[in-house]
Order: structure tokens, then C-alpha cells, then sequence
């Protein structure tokens, strides 16, 4: 058995694995990635409230670049939290939307989204606080 907890001539998880985020080479530390940096949690934010074809996901995702968004969702899809359904249509139409997974993970962020989202006013004094500190101390 390896450290986590596979034969280690195998990369599929099987129920025996043990998956530890703190460990090096645990492959959750990249699914974690994934959803946490900001592309990602965003696209999973967006796609909890429904469906959305690529370009109304972009622009619902403000700032984020075709070629960001186009990564993310294929990262996405890769560790299962998003469906990519393409419709064989002319012009091609293309959906994406949370699976069961995705649907949970995305509850979960948005549940820290809106903590922070609620609680912006005090880290708004907080980084004033902070700079007026370190500008007299470098000044």
C-alpha cells in the first residue's frame, strides 16, 4: 500500500484509498484547486443558480477570459462537478451545468461566499486598519 492508501500501481481510487488534502500527493489537493481558485468557484457559483450556455456563463463571470473559462470548465468536467451537453444543432449549442457532486460542492462555497460577502465591511476596516499601520511604519 502506498501512503494513500492504494496499491500504488493503480491511480484509480478505490475504497480502500484514505485521501489527506495535506499530503503531497494526495490528488484531492488539485481538485481542491480547482474549485477553490477563482475561475472555479465562481463557475460553480454560477451554475448553481441553473444551466448556462458557455457565452452567458462568461458574461455572468465578469472579467473572467474565453480561453479561463474554456480551462476551468474542463477541469470542471474532469473531476466530475460540471456536464458539458452538446446539442447537434447548427450552430452548435453547448450547456453547462452542476452534476449531484458539483451541486454539493457548490453549496458549500456559496455558503463562504456569502460569509464573506457579509461580512466585507469589517475586512474594509480591517485592510484600512492594516494599511494605516504600514504606511507609518515604512513613511
Amino acid at each position: 500500500m502506498d501512503e494513500n492508501g492504494g496499491s500504488g500501481t493503480d491511480d484509480r481510487p478505490s475504497d480502500e484509498w484514505l485521501f489527506d488534502v495535506f499530503s503531497r500527493r494526495c490528488p484531492s489537493r488539485g481538485t481542491l484547486e480547482h474549485v477553490t481558485g477563482r475561475w472555479g468557484s465562481l463557475t460553480l457559483g454560477a451554475l448553481h443558480e441553473g444551466s448556462l450556455r458557455f457565452n452567458a456563463l462568461r458574461r455572468r463571470v465578469d472579467g473572467v477570459s474565453e480561453k479561463m473559462l474554456s480551462q476551468t470548465l474542463h477541469a470542471l468536467e474532469r473531476d466530475g462537478l460540471v456536464h458539458r451537453e452538446a446539442q447537434p444543432t447548427n450552430p452548435p449549442r453547448v450547456d453547462y451545468e452542476l452534476t449531484p457532486l458539483g451541486q454539493q460542492v457548490a453549496e458549500q462555497l456559496l455558503g463562504l461566499i456569502h460569509l464573506v460577502e457579509g461580512r466585507m465591511a469589517e475586512v474594509m476596516v480591517a485592510r484600512d486598519r492594516y494599511d494605516e499601520a504600514h504606511a507609518v511604519r515604512e513613511g
